[in-house]
């Protein structure tokens, strides 16, 4: 698993936690945040609505090659739409 150094603001309520304990929680929301940001998960969560060629991306290979394509998402009426 790749290692990412990120900011996160963590808020608890248990003032009873030791430095270490802070920083276990914070490790285990950091590898959790690797798989759930993950491309794949990206790409099954959003599709692309094309107005231009009236259509709907909702395959991941062409949702991930029209956001590769910086083209086709910087076209007017070409948008990244969540599904959830």
């Amino acid at each position: 698993m790749k290692s990412v150094n990120r900011d996160i603001l963590v808020l608890t309520n248990q003032s009873h936690l030791s430095r270490q304990e802070l920083e276990l929680h914070v490790a285990q929301l950091n590898a959790l945040l690797y798989h759930v940001e993950s491309w794949n998960n990206f790409c099954t969560a959003n599709e692309i609505i094309d107005i231009n060629h009236r259509r709907i991306l909702c395959k991941p290979h062409l949702i991930q090659k029209a956001i590769r394509d910086t083209i086709a998402v910087d076209k007017p009426f070409v948008f990244i739409n969540n599904k959830n």
